[in-house]
């Protein structure tokens, strides 16, 4: 495993839609392997294939849980809504309140290729959701609620 480096605010890839994974070869799981060593160090709770340089539909996440390697995730169901403080590997020193969902499902393979399905309250909706977004080009950024009296 090695750590790789995250990719700042920006920097132009983190807009750029990421390409799905046709095949779950050693480099995907390796990726993904990184993707966990880097985030553990940087001390976050997701990472995504965009914020370390690869366009590829990959996340990690850990929420105290433990690890979730997700490839091709996409959002099949939301439920309600909560406002929390959101902050990002790649936009170090930044923090705003953001809208996400209370509930969100996931459908996405695992490293051996299965299909799996994850579903998350609170922290891990709020994390699924941010990364995902990630693998759209969209950043946290551009979701914080502005609050009265902010242009």
């Amino acid at each position: 495993m090695a750590l790789r480096n995250i990719r700042k605010y920006g920097d132009d890839l983190l807009r750029k839609k990421s390409r799905k994974v046709e095949n779950i070869d050693d480099r995907i799981v390796t990726l993904l392997d990184d993707m966990a060593e880097t985030m553990y160090d940087a001390d976050g709770v997701g990472l995504a294939g965009p914020q370390v340089g690869i366009l590829k539909r990959v996340v990690v996440i850990d929420v105290g849980e433990g690890i979730l390697k997700l490839i091709n995730p996409e959002i099949i169901s939301t439920e309600g809504s909560y406002i929390d403080e959101e902050g990002c590997l790649s936009v170090p020193g930044e923090q705003g309140k953001v809208e996400r969902p209370y509930k969100v499902k996931v459908k996405a393979l695992n490293e051996k290729g299965e299909e799996i399905i994850v579903e998350g309250e609170e922290l891990l909706a709020r994390a699924l959701c941010h990364e995902i977004d990630h693998l759209e080009g969209i950043l946290f950024v551009d979701k914080i609620l502005k609050t009265e009296g902010e242009n």
